[in-house]
């Protein structure tokens, strides 16, 4: 499948650990509350790669085999975008565990990111 061709090029060099760099991702273990998260970009901007990245790093540290992450591009998902009501880019939805969150910007911040996601971290 060709689908967001141009994306996996430029994502599969910055982030060559990844196997597969739009669409899903999923790192689930099973019978646990498990996070599902959308992630909408614009494309290939600097913003969405980063928001991707520091995602990626995000939910690797702090929630290890509890979580799913779709990204999403509107550019060829308009209709998606349109459905979720997006107002701003990069944008990440937490759909689950409730209450429902929307976090918008590279999410470069650590504190910000966890509070919105309801993560606490461990020190």
């Amino acid at each position: 499948m060709r689908k967001r061709y141009w994306l996996d090029l430029i994502f599969a060099r910055r982030l060559s650990d990844m196997n597969s760099i739009a669409g899903n991702w999923t790192n689930i273990r099973e019978d646990e509350d498990n996070f599902q998260l959308q992630l909408y970009v614009a494309g290939a901007s600097a913003n969405s790669i980063r928001a991707i990245e520091n995602l990626k790093i995000i939910c690797e540290k702090y929630l290890p085999g509890r979580y799913s992450l779709e990204v999403i591009d509107v550019h060829q998902q308009g209709l998606i975008a349109e459905r979720e009501q997006i107002i701003a880019l990069p944008m990440l939805l937490k759909v689950h565990p409730a209450p429902v969150r929307r976090l918008i910007g590279d999410l470069s911040d650590l504190t910000k990111v966890l509070k919105g996601l309801n993560i606490h971290e461990s020190i």
